[in-house]
């Protein structure tokens, strides 16, 4: 599960980076997004974001039983649970970035449909405008009125790119952050392979004493 969650957040990644940049690859992704967020893509979308969800909680619910044994046993720590708590918390830590990214490609996509809307209301009112300096349109008031919504959707287009470069920072965050949270993660599988080292030494002593005790315990029945 572990991997998968790494392919995950690391395919989010990619999809972030080629939404960031003007590319023809950007519009073969946004074309792809589309069609997923039709029929019944947001039903699959939903319920995929709902078991991570649930997983999550899982994971933190396992978290917070194996911290509560601890305080009952006074401090005393299991290294088996040692390991459990690590492995849970590197999981719950790689399934809430899953879900960030998620949310910051679906926020970064519907920002960049909104801003090819409003391109394509200003070009019309631009190809309008110039219509009407050439003799198309006529009378004052029409053109008054053309040039006030000219005005208001440049007011939009303004304010849209301003969104979009807010969102585009947010994103630049959030790889930073899961740069920071792979490394993280690589950290706690070191862990995890030192507990489990030890976890394998502790039981192969345990294994020597309990022969001991049965080689010894033969000799004084002999």
């Amino acid at each position: 599960m572990q991997q998968l969650l790494f392919t995950v957040i690391f395919s989010e990644m990619a999809l972030i980076l080629v939404l960031s940049f003007k590319t023809p690859l950007r519009k073969l992704v946004i074309m792809i997004l589309d069609r997923a967020k039709r029929d019944r893509g947001p039903v699959v979308i939903k319920t995929v974001a709902g078991t991570v969800c649930v997983l999550l909680i899982s994971s933190v619910y396992s978290m917070v039983k194996i911290q509560k044994r601890w305080i009952d046993e006074e401090g005393s720590v299991n290294p088996t649970d040692q390991v459990l708590m690590v492995k849970h918390l590197l999981e719950a830590t790689l399934m809430g970035a899953s879900l960030f990214l998620a949310f910051m490609i679906d926020r970064l996509h519907h920002y960049i449909r909104e801003l090819r809307i409003r391109r394509k209301s200003m070009d019309a009112v631009k190809k309008q405008s110039q219509d009407f300096e050439n003799g198309k349109a006529a009378g004052s008031e029409e053109k008054k009125a053309l040039q006030e919504e000219m005005t208001a959707l440049k007011a939009k287009f303004e304010r849209l790119e301003s969104e979009l470069e807010t969102k585009t920072e947010e994103v630049n965050a959030a790889e930073t952050n899961a740069v920071a949270l792979r490394k993280q993660s690589e950290g706690f599988l070191l862990e995890y392979d030192r507990l489990l080292k030890e976890n394998q030494s502790l039981r192969s002593q345990l294994q020597s004493l309990d022969l001991e005790l049965s080689h010894s315990g033969s000799k004084k029945n002999t």
